[in-house]
């Protein structure tokens, strides 16, 4: 009874709204409010998720949990934990106050991406309100069931454009029996011929990282394959590694932190790119990310890495700059694409009242 109530009063807070014609920043856990695009909305009105939370199911023998919107990333985490299993993204928190909706809404992944998959790839389904106030249920809880399952991938990484999120079912994992890094030292030309090659091997990889003249192997699995893993990759064992892993998800690494008083800027390249920017890097994702400080201006940035076959956007501003809130984070789309989203915004959000902006400034 109680979260139904929880639902009606999203509902009729999202319904006032579009009568009003008011825009709604949707705020969770708020851990990730640097992400993405300032809303430029004339009147806003604030809606928070958190008071919508709470596990609903959660089967460990079929790998899938269900969960409200607003539940804390690290309570779910937890339960995860208990029975041996993870959430195969490694979503980052950026903050204690974590939900899972801002994990699906910002569809951000950690170094095991390339590994087991992306948020995108364990959503089974989804429940929403759209702009109307309108509650909508896409796919399920199960593989088979594939009923709307595209619909419900297109929430993860809209920043709640097109819908308030209400519940997510993700499919989890279980976590590796055994891990392991590697430290090589190395120079970054060599480091990206390494890590393509050991991409394109059996190995049991699950993050492949370089910064600062050392590459960083990570290895999962069964006791002996990582052991004889080992053995082939090289380098020194690193101790205590689930350190710089958690540093490197959460952004509070040395690399992050250091150079502050750039901006960040997040570089999504095909492996083995020719990224030069005269700038410090950390690359992750196999050579297929690369993090960068920069106060380059946003064209040079977004050009160096179309030419490289790849996309720009700027992430963080330590300190908020009027540059960041003139333009758009995210690099612009070509025509076709950015049709294709506007007729999605008005599919779900006819008034453009949910987080109007956030992901491009004209939706």
């Amino acid at each position: 009874m109680e979260t139904m109530n929880r639902t009606r009063e999203l509902q009729d807070h999202v319904r006032a709204a579009f009568n009003d014609k008011t825009a709604l920043k949707i705020v969770g856990g708020n851990t990730k409010h640097f992400y993405g695009n300032k809303s430029n909305a004339k009147k806003t009105n604030v809606i928070e998720t958190r008071i919508h939370q709470g596990i609903i199911s959660y089967e460990p023998s079929e790998l899938v949990i269900t969960a409200r919107a607003g539940t804390p990333l690290k309570e779910i985490e937890a339960l995860l934990a208990e029975n041996n299993q993870m959430l195969p993204f490694d979503p980052p928190h950026f903050g204690e106050h974590a939900t899972l909706g801002g994990a699906i809404a910002t569809g951000l992944s950690g170094s095991r991406r390339p590994f087991t998959g992306s948020a995108r790839d364990f959503v089974l389904g989804s429940k929403i309100i759209s702009g109307k106030g309108d509650v909508m249920s896409f796919g399920g809880q199960v593989m088979k069931n594939v009923a709307g399952y595209d619909v419900s991938r297109l929430m993860v990484g809209a920043l709640g454009t097109l819908g308030l999120l209400l519940e997510i079912s993700i499919k989890v994992l279980p976590k590796p029996n055994t891990e392991a890094t590697q430290v090589i030292a190395m120079s970054q030309q060599d480091a990206l011929i390494t890590m393509h090659k050991l991409n394109q091997t059996s190995l049991p990889l699950s993050a492949l990282t370089y910064e600062n003249e050392k590459l960083y192997v990570r290895l999962s699995g069964a006791l002996s394959a990582v052991t004889s893993a080992q053995k082939k990759v090289g380098g020194e064992t690193l101790l205590h590694a689930e350190k710089l892993w958690q540093e490197i998800n959460e952004q509070t690494f040395s690399f992050f932190t250091e150079s502050n008083n750039k901006p960040l800027w997040r570089l999504s390249v095909p492996y083995i790119a020719n990224i030069d920017l005269n700038e410090n890097s950390l690359i992750d994702w196999a050579g297929a990310l690369y993090w960068i400080h920069s106060d380059k201006k946003a064209e040079e940035i977004q050009q160096h890495a179309i030419e490289q076959g790849g996309s720009a956007m700027l992430f963080r501003t330590h300190q908020v700059k009027a540059e960041k809130n003139a333009q758009d984070c995210f690099m612009p789309l070509p025509a076709k694409i950015k049709q294709l989203h506007v007729n999605l915004k008005m599919r779900f959000d006819p008034r453009g009242i949910l987080n109007y902006g956030r992901l491009y400034s004209d939706l």
